[in-house]
């Protein structure tokens, strides 16, 4: 399978006090504001490491459900956080808090499979930050 998705952004102004929105091919995003407040301070709109927190957590998510569906468990319910540690200029790191509920797997299997989607998902293999994963079978 092979495809492209885009997305866009607009800026104005310069990098302090200026502002840009971004938006989403599937028009999701729509104009979607962001600026220095939203991504250094507190504002209202988003930021890039807000979007790339969803995008990894969504992406990851839906890798463990296929890899759980290929050991032969259907999940309940799973719900992963993102946080996206910026320092120093830089996404230094990405921990996925996940919880699942998946009706017949021990928890040492669900973690291993877990660990697997974390090193497997395509967001994670376009990252370069240091990953972790905190899994919890409830």
């Amino acid at each position: 399978m092979k495809f492209t998705r885009k997305a866009s952004a607009h800026w104005q102004g310069s990098g302090k006090e200026g502002k840009g929105t971004v938006s989403t091919e599937s028009s999701v995003l729509n104009k979607a504001q962001y600026s220095f407040k939203t991504r250094f301070e507190d504002g209202i709109g988003t930021n890039p490491e807000e979007l790339i927190g969803a995008a990894h957590a969504g992406c990851f998510t839906m890798k463990l459900s296929f890899l759980l569906g290929d050991a032969g468990f259907t999940p309940d319910d799973l719900k992963t956080k993102a946080s996206v540690l910026f320092e120093d200029g830089n996404v230094t790191k990405i921990t996925l808090d996940l919880e699942g509920k998946v009706s017949g797997i021990g928890s040492d299997q669900f973690i291993k499979i877990a660990n697997e989607a974390k090193k497997t998902c395509p967001i994670s293999q376009l990252l370069k930050a240091e990953l972790a994963l905190n899994a919890k079978l409830v």
